[in-house]
């Protein structure tokens, strides 16, 4: 039938039922085929992980403009998995850094259309959740300390040097980690992936305010006693790739990384390349252990973008004797105060920790202060 000239269709009255199924099944398909749409759609605005550590890292920069000194900024990026990245950001001054602060945060959400979730507030610290599709990219902590506290905690004149102590080779021995923890004092341990208790001790570090980084096993100009895996000359930027994420991933509590012997690969000009373009992609910082005079590997980092830093006193226990250890400290305390922040590496021996426990009040005495490793990366 044809009226005005649209064509009607109509069914015989015996065919209505069955017409009336035909004509739900069409509604259904089109409300399926919606649906479709919509969830691509909401798929194609979702943050990728590449985009999501790129707006990472323009959080972080936008803190650090906001309020540069003495903002500390540490970042852990996610790796596998659909867990947000997560940056810390730690405030000293009054309470309009932190407003200064949030404003720079919420400009970056914007840009990248990301919603923000309502800030929550625990004492003197906050929380923001961004989100992209309705799906958390971003964990945010903000940390809030005015200059009379940052005063009060630190009890230090103006211009007394920091010290971080590093302790190397942990993975195996798991009371030596928990005298380190024991010691109730900041301090950083580097650990070998994939040993018997890797994963418990960097778990467990949190729990003792210590920082955790990856110690890398890099291949050594007399190979000693190598890793199962390490990273070695000649290995392309996708093998390289594949090692290092598979350590971090064991260790996804390490923020940073250095070296376990590499005196033959830090003097690598090709490896390191391929190496810090891999730390900087992963938002890790590097430290280099300075195992040969021939190291290319902090000035690499320098200019691939990688927060860095080295060991510039010497290693603590290369004699394994207390006394030796206690007069290596003295260095290392000096080297503070005359540099105004030294990194010390030493081991867990048990002559290491005795000395430590018996030096402590020593640093205290002549001012030094004790940081964590990410302290002082630049």
């Amino acid at each position: 039938m044809q009226r005005g000239g649209a064509t009607a269709i109509v069914f015989p009255r015996q065919q209505l039922p069955a017409a009336r199924e035909v004509l739900r099944f069409f509604a259904l398909l089109m409300f399926l085929s919606f649906l479709a749409i919509g969830c691509r759609r909401e798929d194609s605005e979702r943050l990728t992980s590449t985009k999501i550590h790129q707006v990472t890292q323009e959080l972080a920069k936008a803190a650090s403009d906001a309020e540069p000194n003495p903002t500390v900024i540490r970042i852990r990026r996610s790796r596998g998995g659909n867990l947000p990245d997560e940056l810390r950001i730690q405030l000293r001054g009054d309470a309009q850094a932190a407003d200064r602060v949030r404003q720079s945060l919420s400009a970056v959400a914007t840009r990248n259309r990301l919603t923000v979730d309502a800030e929550t507030a625990n004492g003197d610290s906050s929380r923001i959740i961004l989100r992209s599709a309705g799906v958390p990219t971003h964990r945010i902590e903000i940390v809030f300390q005015s200059a009379q506290q940052s005063a009060a905690s630190e009890n230090l004149p103006a211009g007394n040097g920091r010290l971080a102590i590093l302790i190397d080779d942990l993975g195996s021995d798991r009371k030596a980690a928990d005298a380190i923890f024991a010691l109730h004092v900041p301090i950083t341990v580097s650990v070998l992936p994939f040993h018997e208790h890797s994963q418990e001790i960097a778990q467990e570090a949190g729990k003792h305010a210590c920082e955790v980084m990856l110690h890398l096993p890099m291949q050594s100009m007399a190979n000693e006693t190598p890793e199962h895996e390490e990273l070695r000359p000649g290995l392309s930027q996708a093998e390289v790739d594949q090692v290092v994420s598979k350590m971090l991933e064991e260790l996804p509590q390490a923020d940073g990384v250095n070296n376990h012997q590499g005196s033959e690969a830090t003097a690598n000009s090709a490896l390191m390349n391929e190496l810090m373009a891999t730390l900087r992609d992963a938002g890790v910082f590097y430290v280099d252990s300075r195992t040969t005079a021939a190291t290319v590997a902090y000035e690499t980092a320098k200019r691939e973008g990688v927060r860095t830093a080295f060991r510039n006193v010497p290693f603590l226990d290369d004699v394994q004797e207390k006394t030796a250890v206690k007069r290596q400290l003295q260095i290392a305390i000096r080297g503070a105060k005359d540099k105004g922040e030294a990194i010390a590496i030493g081991h867990p021996h048990p002559e290491t920790l005795q000395a430590l426990r018996e030096m402590l009040p020593e640093v205290k005495r002549q001012g030094v202060r004790l940081v964590l490793v990410s302290d002082l990366v630049h």
